[in-house]
């Protein structure tokens, strides 16, 4: 296995855990609307990255499977009390805002350097196929982190002062 496949498996693990956990957290907060509905909006570029990874993966030798369509509403269930019990119960809803957030941000930044990386080696061996897909897919993580930032910055102040 060469250093590109395990970045392109790397990568597409990560992409189908982001979608999973944003998924999942627009899921809690679904009574926030907005959060609920750009959550569902970025996890889809999440889930077409995934599947754009495993045909790149294809011609690395390399078989990734395709994200399913849809996850079932039992998976986001199983992620839902994982997220609970990695909280210790049941948080204030606003602390557990700030804990998914935070938890995204990260996941999309671990994201976001594998595309740097994948971007950096497509360029080294003048792989255009990888190329494309880095270029295409990582303004698109760029943006995700972007998105949780501002939400960190936005809603940070008023629930870590707030009594």
């Amino acid at each position: 296995m060469t250093g590109i496949t395990v970045t392109l498996r790397a990568l597409h693990h990560g992409e189908r855990d982001l979608e999973r956990e944003l998924l999942a957290a627009a899921d809690r907060h679904r009574t926030d609307h907005e959060f609920h509905h750009v959550a569902t909006d970025v996890a889809r570029w999440s889930h077409e990255h995934a599947a754009r990874l495993a045909d790149v993966a294809r011609h690395h030798g390399l078989e990734l499977s395709a994200p399913p369509d849809d996850p079932s509403p039992a998976a986001l269930g199983a992620l839902r009390e994982k997220g609970t019990e990695a909280l210790g119960g049941r948080p204030e809803p606003g602390l557990l805002l700030l804990h998914d957030l935070r938890h995204l941000h990260l996941a999309a930044a671990s994201n976001s350097l594998y595309w740097e990386m994948l971007a950096q080696a497509a360029q080294a061996t003048r792989d255009e196929r990888l190329l494309g897909l880095a270029t295409s897919c990582h303004p698109q993580t760029l943006r995700q982190m972007r998105w949780t930032n501002t939400m960190l910055k936005e809603v940070s102040p008023q629930l870590l002062t707030s009594t």
